[in-house]
């Protein structure tokens, strides 16, 4: 769509790129909706298991993960985290006994990030309640059809974000 200068004309087809009263409300039901149930997973995580949605998200990645390792930069991709980020993570659980840093088998400069014996036994404790909670506050809220168009809503913007963010 061109701007043109004619009169009112570059004002109403710019207001035409801006979402409508409706796109706005929507957006926000979406991202309250998204953030209070985000929340509500988190209280009940940390209530049940004393584990942040941090915790859990590093340490189902090292769970999925080949030999329950990966190097910091796989680990920080595959969570979508900055490396700053998780370094300070994953000092906080190291001291806790659920990860441990490793040279590297293949790289004597590198490092590896491992789940060890008492993370793995705390994400099998942590994860029993919290795909309870997922059940109860997602996918039993949804009728079959909603959850089919929930996953749907979920690939058509991740795409888009990836798009934007040259990873396509």
């Amino acid at each position: 769509m061109s701007i043109t200068s004619h009169g009112g004309e570059a004002v109403t087809q710019r207001r035409r790129q801006l979402p409508t009263s409706e796109e706005l409300r929507i957006w926000r039901d979406f991202v309250e909706t998204a953030e209070a149930l985000r929340s509500e997973l988190a209280s009940r995580l940390q209530n049940e298991s004393s584990m942040s949605p941090g915790d859990y998200t590093v340490l189902l990645a090292l769970s999925e993960a080949d030999g329950h390792r990966l190097r910091p930069s796989e680990l920080a991709a595959t969570i979508g985290w900055e490396r700053s980020r998780l370094s300070h993570h994953l000092g906080r659980m190291e001291r806790r006994g659920l990860v441990r840093r490793e040279n590297c088998a293949t790289d004597s400069r590198g490092a590896e990030i491992v789940l060890t014996a008492e993370g793995a036994d705390a994400f099998r404790g942590a994860s029993i309640p919290h795909l309870r909670a997922v059940r109860e506050l997602f996918v039993d809220a949804l009728s079959p059809g909603q959850l089919t168009a929930a996953g749907d809503l979920a690939a058509t913007l991740r795409e888009r974000l990836d798009t934007s963010r040259g990873r396509r």
